[in-house]
């Protein structure tokens, strides 16, 4: 009896022999039935269990006892972070391995001493026995405990098989049948950990230790124990260990692992670095931003490790086809057994046999481990590559979508304007409209005046403050300079101060057919100059657009909540097929709902935080550059790490062959099936033959799957 408390607690127990999603359930099924467990979740890929517990005397030792009743190993650590999880998660010990050899070896000799003379005849049996018990006590164990708890699986489907040929005096073939399932269960877990190490791998992306000033003294401490505000010193060629802010020094740094950005970026004073990346040349203190659980390489693990344990569509109708498909199969083999011999006089032993066959044919292993092994790497070969996909229903959807609709500031440019112009109306030079426009500018923070400031110090200007200074919402700004008072804003500002003319409306109207910005500067009497700016298009912009095209999208379109003629000329610049401008955003909400009740499947690419409700009415919402913002990783279906275009069509691409290869090993699996079926009629399949077949199947299906971690971006 446990003794209950009423402190909910958070467990997370290593496993050990999870061969297949089936295991995974079953182990989910029983955990959550026992008292004091409020939720159990099994993660197939990293081989964990994750409890949610009412704190209870004893708790952790009775699922202890019903795991390994089960046939598993269990890991008591007394609770482990996700890092150690991952680490501890490994396939089958070498105890199950030994005996698969030792069962191997006994077979070997059984079917020697078969050929010898009495009384050495007399060993085949037992040898085929011994090689029986060790090669299947695991397997009938499991077989034995899913019956009693309602969950026939294939473990029982194979006891069945070995019990009938021993039945019927095959002891060869029991043996036999049993020894190849062992087998194929210890290759299905090395095999399994080759995947499982794939997010391994993204783990030790980040060092475990990181050297940090503390009282003056430089010492290397484990990155658990550093705080937020700690300077941590990062040498050239080093990992750096910790998100954080640079306080001093300079250097390159490779941001790939996070961001899948080819080239290094440069960091000074002020700039953010990301726990993973590789400082490249120079020396850099950095203020730690993020203890070693919150940081961005953290967080994306924590999410890949979320989005790998989510079902995706297909592979919720392979576990619901296979729930029903084993009991089905368990009767119609009985059919097979009852039917000819009492109803049309057949040979008992002959049809038992052809039962037992088909049995053992049935056996959805290749099927059941089909989907969830293909998914585990996609998601995990997009995580490398600076995209995070949150499930594998995105991974899924995204290869589907039809429409692509853009946001443009932020998405399709840089959102960073410059100043592209200065076209001085009356007297004054360029360099005194910059001047005043700068003196007018030093106390906003809109990005238009911190765009003018800049190139006002590019060009060596210098200038000071303003008097008066006045902001004017959504027109500009006023202020006295040198006992003149001046105005710098939008054509709305200098309409209602009455210095517009036809002639600076029809020049306004075609700087913005140019898709630029264009902020009049004046005094109370005229209008002395218009400074023009700029978003920048990314780079990759028009690459982008055309291989988005090339892989299957019909249509692709701006939202922007900016005006009209810049938004025609960022259209016409990168190919893009139709745009909207001056949205607000229910505007862009109501445009992708109506994209989705005429194309069905469309994309919304965005910020992740101005386009939410966009982002969130698409079928798939996809933020653009979003490491190190929290909001936009937890938004967005799927994040680009970096400011990178050329990160969609690829996962695009990538959802592509996913699907390719889930259908691949789904329609192998079942023609495989189909012809041992038919063969197993006239009665020219062996029950070695149907192990033999069935252990290739699930082995050809898990590395046709992992083709996907294949090094290289191409697909």
């Amino acid at each position: 009896m446990l003794k209950e408390e009423n402190k909910l607690q958070t467990y997370i127990f290593s496993l050990e022999g999870l061969d297949c999603p089936d295991c995974a359930a079953k182990i989910e099924k029983i955990v959550s039935q026992i008292r004091g467990v409020e939720q159990a979740r099994v993660n197939f890929v990293t081989s964990t269990i994750e409890l949610e517990a009412v704190e209870c005397k004893g708790l952790e030792q009775e699922i202890a006892h019903q795991i390994r009743r089960l046939g598993y190993g269990i890991k008591l650590e007394g609770g482990l972070t996700r890092q150690e999880s991952l680490k501890k998660a490994r396939w089958r010990t070498d105890k199950r391995v030994l005996l698969t050899i030792l069962s191997g070896v006994l077979l070997v000799l059984g079917f020697f001493f078969s050929f010898l003379p009495d009384p050495f005849s007399y060993l085949t049996i037992p040898f085929y026995l011994m090689a029986i018990i060790f090669s299947g006590y695991h397997i009938a164990w499991k077989g034995l405990y899913a019956t009693y708890n309602i969950t026939l699986d294939m473990n029982f489907l194979m006891s069945i098989a070995v019990v009938g040929a021993i039945i019927i005096g095959e002891w060869l073939e029991g043996a036999l049948v049993i020894f190849l399932f062992s087998l194929a269960q210890v290759l299905e877990s090395a095999s399994m950990d080759r995947a499982r190490k794939a997010i391994q791998s993204l783990m030790e992306l980040s060092p475990l230790e990181a050297l940090v000033r503390r009282g003056g003294r430089e010492e290397r401490v484990a990155v658990d124990e550093v705080s937020v505000g700690e300077t941590i010193i990062i040498k050239p060629g080093e990992k750096i260990p910790l998100d954080g802010r640079v306080i001093k020094g300079s250097s390159s740094v490779n941001q790939a692992p996070i961001t899948g950005e080819s080239l290094p970026a440069e960091k000074e004073v002020g700039s953010e670095v990301y726990a993973g990346t590789i400082n490249q040349w120079g020396s850099l203190e950095v203020e730690a931003t993020h203890r070693a659980q919150d940081s961005t390489l953290a967080r994306i693990i924590h999410m890949v490790e979320e989005a790998q344990a989510q079902k995706a569509p297909t592979q919720n109708f392979v576990d619901t086809f296979a729930r029903y498909y084993t009991p089905g199969v368990i009767l119609f083999a009985l059919l097979i057994f009852l039917l000819p011999p009492i109803f049309y006089d057949q040979p008992f032993k002959e049809w038992f046999y052809r039962a037992l066959v088909l049995l053992v044919i049935s056996c959805p292993c290749a099927l059941v481990i089909s989907t969830p092994v293909t998914i585990i790497s996609g998601l995990t070969k997009a995580a490398r590559h600076g995209v995070l996909i949150k499930g594998g229903v995105y991974l899924e959807t995204v290869g589907k979508l039809k429409v692509i609709a853009l946001d443009k500031t932020g998405t399709l440019t840089k959102g960073r304007p410059e100043v592209a112009d200065v076209i001085p109306l009356n007297s004054e030079t360029e360099i005194d409209i910059l001047r005043i426009a700068a003196q007018l500018e030093l106390r906003s923070e809109h990005q238009l005046a911190v765009a003018i400031l800049k190139k006002a110090s590019e060009e060596g200007i210098t200038f000071t403050g303003s008097d008066g200074y006045r902001a004017l919402p959504g027109r500009g700004a006023q202020a006295v300079i040198e006992g003149k008072t001046y105005y710098i804003g939008n054509h709305r500002l200098f309409e209602e101060v009455g210095l517009c003319y036809p002639r600076l409306d029809e020049q306004l109207g075609l700087l913005e057919a140019q898709g630029k910005t264009a902020v009049l500067l004046g005094d109370s009497e005229r209008i002395i100059g218009i400074i023009t700016l700029a978003d920048t298009l990314r780079d990759q912009g028009y690459e982008a657009i055309k291989r988005l095209k090339q892989i299957g999208i019909e249509k692709t379109l701006i939202l922007s909540g900016d005006n009209l003629g810049t938004t025609k000329t960022i259209a016409e610049k990168l190919g893009i097929d139709e745009y909207r401008a001056e949205l607000l955003p229910q505007d862009k909400v109501r445009v992708v709902q109506e994209l989705k009740e005429k194309y069905s499947w469309v994309g919304m690419v965005g910020d992740g935080v101005n386009d939410a409700p966009a982002l969130a009415a698409a079928n798939v919402g996809i933020a653009m550059g979003t490491a190190g913002s929290d909001t936009a990783l937890e938004t967005a279906d799927i994040a680009l790490m970096a400011d990178d275009l050329t990160k969609l069509p690829f996962a695009m691409a990538l959802s592509h062959k996913t699907l390719r290869i889930i259908k691949q090993n789904i329609a192998f699996s079942l023609l495989l099936k189909g012809m041992f079926l038919v063969l197993a009629f006239p009665g020219w399949t062996t029950l070695w033959m149907a192990v033999g077949a069935d252990m290739g199947a699930s082995l050809a299906v898990i590395f046709n799957g992992l083709r996907l971690l294949q090094s290289g971006e191409e697909l």
